[in-house]
């Protein structure tokens, strides 16, 4: 159930007349109170006697008292709209919900006979509107401070209590709608998105690129991006302001954005605070590995899941930002084929960025710089590290939506979730063509090697072993494993260690993931090693080190 309370309003009867129309408004239907202040309004919807100039003049009748003393805009509403699942409610139930909502808002307290005067009208099965006139009886105005998230909360209770759909709620983090005159003159122009949305886009990306404030301003300005600075009087910038070239109002001047208007994460104040310098510039797990920003940040996007589960609440709203900040660098550097759903990813996850907890970006500069390092370094033409990326990526966001979900962050875990099934879907893409190379090289092992590799499989997965060697996906596991043995590693701490860091019993093909796991383990890709610069028996088992036996995260879903 979904309370909106539109903007206060000084004219009651216009209010009405379009609560009471039939003939402009095809999905009004039997327009009628459910209740009102008394019980005894006049209701234009029944009583062939009443009209809406009288109902109007009854609502008004304390703000005519007020003379001067009353509000100019004095006129609020409220819809109250259920789900298109939810059971039809009755009259009644819609209204000792009119009341609850008024009650929760301070606009008319229960037993308060000093109650502003309101009416609930019905025009719809599945919706009531609530108007209410802002002046008490004792001719002061309600005390109505923070109406909406009151309402809201108020809504979730009577989901509860009624056996109503329980609505995804928010934190009051989330990024600003665009207007519906906005959405219109966007259609008008041609455009799918409103001028807010295109803006906060190319914003969010250009955070992501940036290496500092400076180049934050240049790129965005590259990007045919109006860029407007403030400076306080001693030279500091204090804000800024963006708009597009072709968004202009009724003058012909631009239509500017204040960056917290387009996102709270994309004032001036939170940008320069994430791409603030910081000392340490090592990214690798170990100091003295050298390896390619691509693995790089398929390392750092490893270990979120493990941060999450062990690090402090601002260190782990920290990696999500980051998260969210590789998610929206990835479009701007992925092959063609898979960039819109890399986009809608970005896009989904945007929500799931913020929340209530400031975050102590300082804890994940490292991997800051990598991101921006692969932006400016070349794709790899190997499909493989994208693969990992990807797979490292979509583990991440999966922890990152278990992360919302324990905190009750409800609108940031569907985000999440959401932004999983897109990025699923780029995983799948990206996968297909190396893990058929590897596959391929799989079939070209001998028998005696496979049947090998298999005892292993058993001695190591007792529980998934023949599930995984009944999937198609075996072979390319078994060619994994054999380049794993002739890199000098141990197979069965391998397949200890992959399985060790997730959960495998939601996946769609148990072997498919373990052979990324194996690759990031181990660096090897198709029987040649992948990450030629990095010490990969040093990188094996690392994060079990660190943690200890007693610190070992327990296992986490996988969306595969």
């Amino acid at each position: 159930m979904i309370a909106k309370i539109g903007k206060a309003g000084a004219n009651t009867r216009g209010v009405l007349r379009y609560l009471y129309d039939t003939v402009r408004a095809k999905d009004h239907t039997d327009p009628h109170l459910v209740a009102s202040f008394d019980g005894f309004a006049p209701d234009p919807g029944r009583d062939p006697d009443a009209t809406l100039a009288h109902l109007a003049t009854v609502l008004d009748l304390r703000v005519k008292q007020a003379g001067d003393r009353a509000p100019d805009k004095h006129v609020w509403h409220c819809s109250v709209r259920a789900a298109p699942e939810d059971r039809i409610l009755s009259d009644e139930e819609w209204a000792v919900i009119a009341r609850r909502i008024l009650n929760a808002t301070g606009i008319a307290p229960a037993g308060d006979p000093d109650a502003c005067r309101w009416v609930a009208v019905r025009h719809a099965e599945d919706h009531i509107h609530i108007v209410a006139t802002k002046v008490r009886g004792d001719l002061r105005e309600p005390r109505s401070w923070n109406d909406y998230p009151r309402a809201d909360k108020e809504c979730a209770a009577i989901e509860k209590e009624y056996g109503l759909r329980q609505v995804v709620r928010g934190d009051r983090t989330g990024a600003k709608r665009p207007t519906r005159a906005e959405k219109e003159k966007a259609l008008r122009a041609g455009h799918a998105a409103t001028p807010r949305e295109r803006l906060r886009a190319t914003v969010r990306t250009t955070v992501a690129a940036a290496t500092g404030t400076e180049d934050f301003f240049t790129i965005l300005r590259s990007a045919s991006v109006l860029v407007d600075i403030q400076y306080f009087p001693s030279g500091d910038i204090r804000g800024y302001k963006v708009a597009l070239a072709d968004d202009t109002n009724a003058k012909g001047e631009p239509v500017w954005f204040s960056g917290s208007t387009l996102a709270p994460d994309l004032s001036y104040p939170k940008i320069s605070e994430r791409l603030a310098p910081s000392e340490s510039a090592s990214v690798g797990r170990h100091s003295g590995l050298r390896s390619t920003a691509w693995q790089q940040v398929t390392d750092a996007a490893d270990r979120i899941p493990d941060v999450l589960e062990q690090a402090d609440d601002a260190v782990g709203q920290a990696h999500i930002t980051v998260l969210a900040e590789t998610l929206d660098a990835l479009p701007l550097i992925a092959p063609a084929s898979y960039r819109s759903q890399l986009a809608q990813a970005a896009a989904a996850f945007e929500r799931a960025s913020r929340s209530r907890i400031r975050a102590r970006h300082q804890q994940a500069q490292a991997t800051r710089r990598a991101i921006k390092a692969i932006v400016r370094e070349p794709a790899p033409k190997d499909g493989a590290l994208l693969a990992m990326l990807l797979d490292s990526l979509l583990l991440a966001v999966v922890a990152a939506q278990h992360w919302h979900h324990t905190r009750h962050h409800d609108q940031q875990a569907e985000a999440a979730r959401q932004a999983a099934e897109h990025l699923h879907a780029a995983y799948q893409a990206a996968a297909a063509q190396p893990l058929t190379v590897i596959h391929q090289h799989g079939l070209r092992l001998t028998l005696t090697v496979q049947q090998e590799q298999a005892a292993l499989v058993r001695q190591a997965l007792p529980d998934l072993a023949e599930q995984v060697l009944a999937e198609p996906g075996w072979p390319a596991l078994a060619a994994t494993l054999t380049d794993a043995q002739k890199s000098g590693h141990d197979p069965t701490i391998l397949l200890a260690e992959a399985t060790r860091r997730r959960e495998l019993d939601t996946a769609t093909s148990i072997s498919d993931v373990l052979v990324w796991r194996l690759h990031r383990l181990v660096g090897v890709v198709g029987g040649r090693p992948a990450h030629p610069d990095s010490a990969s028996t040093t990188r094996l088992g690392s994060s079990a080190a660190v943690l200890g036996p007693s610190r070992q995260p327990p296992p986490r879903r996988s969306s595969r």
